[in-house]
């Protein structure tokens, strides 16, 4: 058995490490009809080529270098325009000039044919970019010079942070999907003359792998958990190789969300199966679902093999493993492929926090039935299914058993789950932080409501556009994602579940609060052995309860039933409960067929 392991080992790591090592492979070589098919505004297209001329058919490498010279071809760009385009000082003397009146100040519209008076190109622009975003300006007087320049300044910043570039230069949001597309579409090599054998080479070789490694644990020795030396391990108690694989997801995180152009050659690499499920090419979200949900089956396998004493943990598993499979990665993939909607069924604001955004919303709207029906359905899903299920089963019929972040946590992030903090400063951290995040989330949605119903892209003075830009880079990718998956080597499996889903706080209200869902203990029965604490993934000091006879009623908890499973001694049980304290029969719950070796 030691021997299939060692294979297993191998086999993982040479394909681990072609992947990576495909990072390098690709050249990028920039042509005409690749910017004639990213680019169509006809203007833009003719800047782009002009600043590119020097890169145009070069081959190129690696990534870094094309990346960098693409970014810099924008940056001149929109430089170029800012200088033509943007008002000057000397223009808002002129405005003040025209628009003095003895000691005071009147500002008239159409006192711009004045400052701007001809009918090229640069006057034409600034007369109606000054119209669009001063207009409020017009029929105003000012008592004094230095207010009515600030007003006018104030004007000219909006013109050249939202008018130049967007019209005639390249907003951020767009340089970013441009430098991906450019990316992916200039790249060649290895991996693109033959991506179905790097995909062999690389997720194949790792899966064979993996459960060469895994699978053997089956023999080593009878069921139940094992006090291994779980607290020695170099990999799951902040060890080097811990700090090691914990540096590597973040970085992952990063490149997918910030810098995807940087991974085209992996997306490249999951072309065919993307085209065989959608029919299109991959795209970032494509490779990143794809390997989130090998990470879940295949250690989900691991969770089987490691939890085949507990019935509960069992079916528990193969659920997480069956909703991110068909729920989470397929479905949403032949919807598109049916020309229908991307969409989740499973996922439920606020974690899906884009659900009510207006382009999400006028998706859904404009789909006919089976778009208002995934509409209703999400909403349902928000006001019934999630009051209404928490009552019976607690938070954990989707935080254990639906969610694919819980999923992923339950099954990639099991060998960490030791190292969630259970100090008391942790648990004040995390009641305050999680319910931040929940108003948050809540009021952006506001904002964003308002402006689907409006029209209009401000509230009190605030952009909503820039809250629910805020909010999808720091909460959405860098806390759920960077820090959420990325820290499972540093801080345990459920740092994202813990501190961050606001989903996970609006079940755990009602979990603390209106639920029959309690882990009730027989204190009479424990040794303190502290197995349960050990083992508890959001942090409950469980022999704390244990140890006084106490019922577990925390919202935080998700009812993954591991406390009860490391349990040698069938103090923890998962029940539900009615109004009246009486338990009703358990069905999947409860310390069943436990078994623990020391």
């Amino acid at each position: 058995m030691k021997f299939i392991k060692t294979i297993g080992l191998a086999l993982f790591l040479v394909g681990f490490g072609i992947f990576n090592a495909s990072f390098f492979l690709n050249q990028f070589q920039l042509n005409e009809k690749i910017i004639h098919t990213y680019i169509t505004d006809s203007p833009k297209q003719n800047l782009f080529k002009e600043q590119a001329s020097a890169l145009m058919d070069q081959q190129i490498s690696p990534g870094f270098t094309f990346v960098g010279e693409v970014a810099a071809i924008f940056e001149a760009i929109n430089e170029e325009a800012l200088q033509s385009y943007s008002i000057k000082e000397d223009e808002i003397d002129k405005i003040i000039a025209n628009a003095r009146k003895g000691d005071a100040f009147s500002f008239q519209i159409q006192v711009l044919s004045e400052v701007y008076p001809g009918n090229d190109p640069v006057s034409a622009f600034k007369r109606k970019a000054f119209s669009d975003y001063g207009n409020w300006l017009d029929g105003r007087s000012f008592d004094d010079r230095e207010t009515f320049r600030s007003n006018l300044q104030n004007v000219a910043g909006n013109i050249k942070e939202y008018g130049i570039i967007s019209q005639k230069g390249f907003d951020t949001y767009t340089i970013k999907n441009l430098k991906y597309s450019l990316t992916k579409a200039a790249s060649i090599g290895p991996v693109n003359d033959n991506p179905v054998k790097y995909l062999w080479l690389t997720y194949v070789l790792c899966i064979a792998g993996a459960m060469l490694y895994i699978l053997p644990k089956i023999k080593d020795g009878p069921p139940g958990i094992k006090n291994n030396g779980i607290f020695h391990s170099a990999m799951k108690n902040v060890g080097w190789l811990g700090i090691l694989t914990g540096t590597y997801l973040i970085l992952f995180y990063i490149f997918l969300y910030f810098y995807p152009e940087y991974m085209t050659t992996w997306i490249i690499m999951v072309d065919p199966i993307s085209e065989f499920l959608k029919g299109s090419e991959a795209g970032r979200f494509f490779l990143y679902g794809f390997i989130y949900t090998l990470c879940i089956l295949v250690m989900g396998v691991r969770m089987l093999i490691k939890y085949r004493h507990s019935r509960y943990q069992m079916v528990r598993t193969v659920s997480v493993m069956f909703f991110q499979t068909a729920f989470a990665f397929l479905i949403p993939e032949i919807l598109l492929r049916l020309n229908q909607p991307y969409f989740d069924f499973k996922n439920i604001w606020p974690l899906d926090y884009d659900f009510f955004f207006d382009n999400e919303l006028s998706t859904l709207v404009s789909s006919g039935g089976l778009g208002i029906f995934m509409l209703v359905w999400g909403i349902a899903l928000i006001l019934i299914a999630v009051p209404v299920f928490v009552y019976f089963f607690g938070k954990r019929w989707y935080c254990s058993w639906v969610c694919g972040c819980g999923g992923l946590a339950e099954t990639l992030g099991d060998p960490y789950r030791q190292l969630s903090d259970k100090s008391l400063k942790a648990w004040r951290v995390e009641r305050i932080l999680i319910h931040a995040v929940l108003v948050f989330a809540v009021l952006m949605t506001v904002g964003v409501l308002y402006t689907y119903f409006t029209g209009t892209g401000s509230l009190m003075g605030i952009s909503t556009y820039k809250i629910r830009e805020v909010y999808g880079a720091w909460i959405g990718a860098g806390f759920a994602g960077v820090v959420g998956t990325g820290f499972y080597p540093l801080m345990g499996n459920r740092v994202w579940c813990r501190f961050g889903c606001p989903l996970a706080a609006y079940l755990g209200l009602v979990q603390r609060f209106k639920s029959r869902f309690r882990i009730t203990t027989n204190g009479g029965q424990c040794i303190s052995c502290g197995n349960c604490s050990t083992y508890c993934e959001m942090g409950i000091d469980v022999r704390w309860y244990a140890q006084r006879g106490q019922n577990i009623v925390r919202s935080s908890c998700v009812g993954c039933g591991v406390c009860s499973s490391v349990c040698p001694r069938g103090v923890l049980n998962l029940e539900n409960r009615d109004e009246n304290g009486r338990f009703g029969k358990p069905i999947l719950i409860g310390n069943d067929s436990f078994k623990v070796e020391a």
